[in-house]
């Protein structure tokens, strides 16, 4: 006897998705774990914009414990989380003073009212590591005597140094490419 012998009423040949089966169950525990800091963290420079962008480091949305909650909701209204970020002593009191623009354009990127304070903690950012500049090749004699002989005219010794050393880079990377 098969599994689905048992089975009263007709069958659907339509797959449903998973999402539409457990989709509110999944969305209460990610809420409750904070999963939704990462579109946070994604967006983060187009929210904190230029200025904070680097060296503000947003780590994690802190929600209320349960029984806060409960006594939030049983209140009306909708409980809101604590944004953790890093940043260091100098951004950390410009930041202070731009927390309300702030906590709004995350309120609306989230679209409701997700977040209703942000702490800041003082502790050093991970920045992003420049790229490292591939090294030039050297000149050929040539093409020194060449940036040479342009250069002849220039008086000031630290003026020719200047212009010798930019001359030098640029036509390592025009003749390189």
């Amino acid at each position: 006897m098969t599994p689905n012998a048992n089975r009263k009423g007709p069958r659907s040949k339509n797959a449903r998705n998973l999402a539409d089966l457990v989709g509110d169950a999944v969305s209460a525990v990610c809420k409750k774990r904070g999963f939704a800091s990462a579109d946070l963290i994604a967006a983060w420079p187009d929210i904190a914009g230029g200025r904070y962008a680097e060296r503000v480091q947003p780590v994690r949305l802190i929600w209320p414990r349960q029984n806060e909650m409960d006594a939030i909701e049983a209140s009306g209204d909708i409980p809101s989380a604590t944004l953790l970020v890093y940043t260091d002593g100098a951004t950390a009191m410009m930041l202070s003073h731009e927390t309300g623009q702030i906590i709004s354009r995350i309120n609306t990127f989230f679209g409701w009212a997700a977040v209703s304070r942000i702490k800041i903690v003082q502790k050093p950012v991970a920045r992003p590591q420049d790229e490292q500049r591939p090294k030039l090749r050297e000149l050929t004699q040539d093409e020194q005597q060449s940036l040479d002989s342009k250069l002849a005219d220039v008086e000031n010794d630290r003026l020719k140094a200047a212009l010798k050393k930019l001359g030098a880079q640029v036509i390592a990377r025009k003749t390189a490419n």
